[in-house]
């Protein structure tokens, strides 16, 4: 039997958290070899064939099935490498515990027939085809879960929405089910992410075959499992993964479709319309009727976080919802975090075994700063609490507004002609800071903030970063919200009590000069300032410039008006602060509290 994946001694070493902070009882254990079926032909309704390696167990019987599909290369999933695209879990810890492992091409992609569609209608029904196939091969006992995060836990859900007869249980950690939510962030086109990532797919799916599976991949292969070597991807972040997209921008790939779904995401369909709403599966996700296990890193802001919430709310008849929400690292490449986790659902679901994954409530949650697992059955979590401040016209994060006033900043346009900035320029990010903390701060679930701004420019963009700044003034990001400042509109159906819900359909004119106020959702996060911490505010009108914050370095191109951009002292910002050993700060009591749903 080839080497094992896994935990135990003796195994080949999986990175990243395998838990929830809890131990499972009657797992599976690694009784089988492996063998590859590779390149099996997946016919789909319309006739066109996708492409599947199948990994499974050697020997005769009848096993569940777990699916992992995306556009991504499926001859590398078991490469190792430190790269976004090795997502579809580890072969070798699935298939020995008897369990099928399907690594399936989505259309258009990795020589399965086809155009891509990204995310579309089509690829829906595909998947729904692709489960049932798997259920009827013989290797199958009918029962067919699905695995993977991002692009694969994406076609998780896609999947589960078209109801396939055999689907028994998912896993989708890491997923986006608002392709308008990820790409254009309240209007403002993620270039520093969707362009890179577009090229690589472009430009992986045009690799032959014969190229994944040659001798040079498979002494790469050799060199990335070195348990030395393997140890150290296990503290890669996101920076490192757009470090390696941009440099597929430098390689020719065919225009045809990647160019075509860059076009219409970055310049023909800049609003929500009939594009975007083929690609949103939040309106469907009542059709979910299988037992789902969502997830996500805290750090992921501005991917797959703003989904996972919203996801959870609208799986309103998915029998059973599990929520793990992960610290730094928790989701690094090739995915491996999560398996035992993984195990224990699908040993639940598929295998019938009691394995105590229902046990407790139904979220479980790293809180970063304290450092433990927490849970709670609803989110934000129970007891919570609103803490307001002001963003006060001295530049400090105060719990009054102080002297009335207002702070300004400067974003230019390309094309101006000059040099260098001038020293009497205004700043191009302002910054508002509180003062170190008495005691420690919890903050768990939706934040905001509320500018009150005007405009000399018919447009412009709000950029908002929320951080954690240490005694030695050392800044972490930990949470952020985008705006472009003409859908500013909000939904008057939202919950009042809750973010707003800004709709992106309808332009509203900004008139230069105007005092206008802006809602500014801030991803959901949770964190623990601690004692003698400070909490900033960062505002900015362009991310481009490496000295303004970009969690994960996804940056935005850049609405291109120039404007001096003001911000009155009325500006706030809130966030919820769930009752915990921490507490709440007394000394803010002025600052208005309400219970947060």
């Amino acid at each position: 039997m080839s080497r094992v994946a896994g935990v135990e001694p003796g195994q080949r070493h999986l990175n990243g958290p395998q838990t929830t902070g809890r131990d499972y009882r009657n797992l599976s254990e690694p009784e089988h070899g492996m063998r590859c079926d590779r390149n099996v032909t997946v016919g789909m309704r319309d006739g066109i064939e996708l492409l599947a390696d199948v990994h499974r167990p050697d020997g005769d019987g009848r096993f569940p099935a777990l699916i992992a599909a995306s556009p991504y290369p499926r001859q590398i999933q078991d490469l190792g490498a430190p790269m976004g695209f090795i997502e579809a879990g580890a072969s070798d810890f699935w298939v020995p515990r008897g369990y099928v492992h399907v690594i399936a091409n989505l259309r258009g992609t990795g020589g399965s027939g086809g155009t891509f569609g990204f995310f579309d209608a089509q690829e829906r029904r595909d998947l729904h085809d692709l489960v049932e196939w798997a259920a009827g091969q013989p290797w199958c006992d009918g029962n067919v879960g699905m695995i993977g995060i991002s692009y694969f836990a994406m076609a998780q859900l896609e999947a589960a929405v078209e109801r396939p007869a055999h689907l028994r249980a998912i896993f989708p950690v890491a997923v986006t089910t608002d392709l308008y939510e990820a790409v254009m962030h309240h209007g403002l086109f993620s270039s520093g992410f969707v362009t890179p990532f577009l090229a690589m797919v472009g430009l992986t799916s045009a690799r032959s075959d014969r190229f994944w599976r040659g001798p040079l991949v498979d002494a790469v292969r050799d060199l990335l499992r070195t348990a030395p070597l393997h140890r150290k991807f296990a503290t890669m972040n996101g920076e490192s993964s757009i470090a390696l997209l941009h440099a597929a921008l430098k390689l020719h790939h065919d225009p045809h479709p990647w160019d075509d779904l860059w076009r219409a995401m970055a310049v023909e369909h800049p609003l929500r319309d009939e594009w975007w709403d083929e690609r949103n599966l939040l309106p469907l996700l009542d059709r979910v009727e299988v037992p789902t296990y969502l997830g996500c890193d805290w750090q992921n802001v501005p991917l797959h976080l703003p989904s996972t919430f919203p996801a959870l709310r609208a799986l309103t008849n998915a029998p059973v919802v599990r929520v793990a929400m992960l610290g730094e690292f928790g989701l690094t490449w090739p995915w491996e975090s999560l398996h035992v986790e993984a195990l224990a659902w699908f040993d639940h679901w598929l295998k019938d075994q009691d394995t105590g994954i229902l046990d407790g409530p139904a979220i479980r949650y790293w809180m970063p700063g304290a450092d433990e697992w927490r849970t709670s059955d609803v989110w934000p979590p129970e007891g919570s609490k609103k803490l307001e401040w002001s963003l006060r016209a001295d530049g400090a994060l105060g719990d009054d507004q102080g002297a009335p006033g207002e702070r300004s900043l400067m974003v230019l346009g390309e094309g101006l002609g000059r040099a260098r900035p001038s020293d009497a320029d205004p700043p191009t990010q302002l910054a508002w800071t509180s003062e170190p903390l008495t005691e420690a701060l919890d903050v768990a679930g939706d934040l905001e903030a509320e500018l009150h701004a005007s405009a000399t420019a018919a447009d412009t963009a709000w950029i908002v970063t929320l951080q954690d700044v240490a005694p030695d003034d050392t800044a972490v990001d930990v949470t952020a919200g985008w705006l472009r400042a003409s859908l500013r509109g909000t939904d008057p159906d939202a919950d009042a009590a809750g973010p707003p819900e800004l709709p992106c359909r309808e332009p509203e004119s900004v008139v230069p000069g105007l005092v206008t106020t802006y809602r500014i959702p801030l991803v959901t996060n949770a964190r623990r300032f601690a004692t003698g911490h400070r909490i900033r505010l960062v505002v900015t009108s362009d991310d481009q410039d490496h000295i303004t914050p970009a969690i994960m370095e996804f940056r935005h191109a850049p609405v291109g008006t120039s404007s001096r951009n003001t911000v009155r002292s009325s500006s706030g910002s809130c966030c919820p602060c769930p009752g915990s050993p921490a507490g709440t700060p007394r000394k803010r009591a002025r600052a208005r509290e309400r219970c947060a749903r």
